[in-house]
């Protein structure tokens, strides 16, 4: 099976151990397993519960107790409609492959994380395109939305969406899912930063719960500032369950017994967890806004959720080598939009340690400062 470099991971492992200041990292700002264990009021009995624990497989499917605080998220579903998996991206990845045959349609609604389009396309389908655009909002249309659904088999996206930070609401979400309805497609909607929105109590509705074809996958890694426990899940339709579970027992038989054991303690506690990550991108966002509309170079549109925003640059300079230069310069690590087919753009990451982001935007304005001074012409 061939496949597409994945281009944002690509440009990840090359740059991210040397950057002094990562503004291009995805994650709420990592916590410590003494601050898990403090918001969940552990402290004094974390030793004792681990210590007799057997380091062996464990609950193949994930733990009861960890399914259990992973229904709790959502408004339908129950344990049998749960799968746990390596990370979000195991339960992306294992998705596509359950569902996607040669000769299917999918539909993926770009930019969005690579294995959406990029998966389906290694099993043979066709994969078609939806493009957001920022004078939507970066939200989907709803018309070439159907239209590009006819005979599709699966609908893919992110929501909220990665990289532009845009949030589908419940009304945008059941639009989605009648077109679906109509084709009888499958929805898989990729929620991996569901929890952080920037208005109420974080949560958008879930697309597992509001379509009976529908699937939702979820982790640890970004609302939950826990990447390093690589555990993520699937809710979905137990037709679905079953189909994944053949593939999973070919790539992860378990997920660890720690990994089981502090995501369920975090997401048993997901409440506190969650009001830091909320507060954390609600700050920080707050400064990254400040910030454009004090750089006349630099234009956005304003994310609703999540922890990364699209930069549109007015410097004639490819996204690559503004990056690469940027960070040899000063430090500052963004993403670039060719690793999202996006030229003219970066893609930055605001949900890192407060102090991180602030001054690495004042080095980033210098960045863009001496570049205009040395003649760089705005981009037509």
């Amino acid at each position: 099976m061939k496949i597409r470099e994945f281009g944002v991971e690509i440009w990840m492992n090359a740059y991210e151990n040397d950057a002094k200041f990562n503004l291009a990292e995805t994650c709420v700002d990592s916590i410590t397993v003494a601050e898990l264990l403090s918001m969940a009021g552990r402290n004094d009995t974390a030793l004792a519960e681990l210590l007799p624990m057997r380091l062996g497989y464990g609950a193949i499917e994930g733990s009861d107790r960890l399914k259990d605080a992973i229904c709790r998220l959502y408004q339908e579903q129950k344990r049998e409609n749960v799968i746990v998996t390596h990370g979000t991206i195991g339960a992306n990845h294992l998705v596509h492959v359950a569902l996607v045959e040669p000769g299917d349609t999918v539909v993926s609604i770009v930019p969005t994380y690579q294995q959406h389009t990029s998966i389906p396309e290694s099993c043979g389908a066709e994969v078609r395109l939806l493009w957001l655009k920022p004078e939507n909002g970066f939200l989907p249309d709803l018309a070439e939305l159907a239209e590009l659904a006819r005979g599709a088999k699966l609908i893919a996206l992110t929501n909220p969406n990665n990289p532009t930070g845009s949030l589908i609401d419940r009304t945008g979400l059941e639009a989605i899912a009648a077109i679906a309805r109509a084709e009888g497609a499958w929805v898989l909607c990729d929620e991996v930063y569901r929890g952080i929105d920037q208005e109420g109590d974080g949560f958008t509705p879930a697309m597992c719960d509001l379509y009976e074809k529908g699937i939702s996958t979820c982790g640890m890694s970004k609302a939950f500032s826990l990447a390093g426990l690589r555990l993520g899940w699937i809710a979905a339709p137990e037709e679905v369950i079953r189909a994944v579970f053949i593939h999973r027992d070919y790539t992860t038989i378990s997920v660890g017994r720690l990994d089981d054991h502090f995501s369920a303690l975090a997401l048993e506690n997901s409440e506190r967890v969650l009001e830091r990550s909320r507060r954390m991108t609600r700050t920080n966002l707050k400064i990254l806004d400040d910030w454009i509309a004090g750089e006349p170079k630099i234009s956005y549109v304003k994310p609703k959720s999540g922890t990364t925003a699209l930069l549109r640059y007015d410097l004639d300079m490819p996204s690559a080598e503004l990056c690469r230069s940027l960070q040899a310069e000063t430090g500052v690590m963004l993403l670039p939009g060719s690793a999202l087919d996006m030229e003219g753009w970066l893609r930055i990451g605001y949900a890192c340690d407060t102090e991180v982001l602030r001054q690495g935007l004042a080095l980033f304005s210098r960045f863009l400062a001496r570049q205009a001074g040395a003649g760089r012409s705005p981009v037509p």
